[in-house]
């Protein structure tokens, strides 16, 4: 089973779907003990970067989800999700974000503006729960500079971004796996037999 965390900023929908293309049950996780508690967790997003922490922190979700990434727990981060993580964004000047990943989300484009469709991804080394192919993003910010600590996968538009990083059971993706394809749902099916491993 697969817990979604509830954000009111997610594309719940599409994520449930996939999940369930692949045979597993998926929940969600509104409080911070449905966090702790789940096996594999989802953090997906759409939208601005201030918007989606601000209803993690008026959910109470902010800690939880620092302490299982910190330690380890199989997670899989999405879009806005995986941005989440990180430091603070360009997106929204002096919003804090969760700080797992030290990294700045900065706009891919000047000035921002979304965009829409297929890119090469390609992996890295120590980051093989990504396999080469193509991955359908919707995003007009990312992470431009591979974090320290972190294996990357890397895809480009004008100049290199990571389209995804790992930490042990932790994946997060800038790109959209549930909407990938056959390549995104064997990346997720991938993500829960490392986290079974590690667990």
């Amino acid at each position: 089973m697969v817990s979604i965390v509830q954000t009111g900023v997610a594309n719940r929908a599409s994520v449930i779907a996939a999940f369930e293309r692949c045979g597993v049950e998926a929940t969600r996780a509104a409080t911070a003990g449905d966090i702790e508690a789940a096996p594999f967790l989802v953090l997906p997003g759409v939208g601005s970067f201030g918007a989606g922490m601000e209803a993690l922190r008026a959910a109470g979700l902010v800690d939880a989800l620092r302490v299982r990434i910190e330690a380890g727990g199989p997670t899989l981060a999405i879009c806005l999700g995986m941005q989440l993580l990180c430091a603070s964004s360009e997106e929204s000047p002096g919003v804090e974000g969760l700080g797992v990943i030290d990294a700045m989300v900065e706009a891919l484009s000047q000035p921002a503006r979304p965009r829409f469709g297929w890119n090469r991804v390609v992996p890295e080394f120590g980051c093989e729960v990504i396999t080469e192919g193509f991955a359908y993003y919707a995003n007009s910010f990312g992470v431009c500079e591979r974090p320290a600590g972190w294996a990357c996968a890397m895809s480009a538009l004008e100049a290199p971004f990571v389209g995804a990083m790992r930490r042990g059971a932790v994946v997060a993706c800038q790109f959209h796996p549930e909407l990938s394809g056959p390549w995104g749902l064997k990346l997720l099916q991938r993500w829960m037999a490392m986290g079974v491993a590690a667990c």
